[in-house]
């Protein structure tokens, strides 16, 4: 599978798990989603790209949902 392809099932991942969980840390979305670092930080910026989510950093904690 291409990079670009895995990125993009990735973002897949990581929207439709903020759909069914609303907002939650991104620690806990990339340990429930088993995904590496850099494809939780692809996915985000992607879908913040795209205007799909609202990214707010809380003290040491960075929480996520969709828009």
């Amino acid at each position: 599978m291409r990079l670009q392809e895995s990125i993009i099932e990735a973002v897949g991942q990581v929207y439709n798990y903020l759909a069914e969980n609303g907002e939650v840390t991104t620690k806990k979305m990339q340990k429930d989603l088993d995904l590496d670092d850099n494809f939780t930080s692809l996915s985000l910026g992607w879908l913040a790209r795209e205007d799909k989510v609202a990214i707010e950093k809380r003290g040491a904690y960075t929480k996520v949902s969709l828009i």
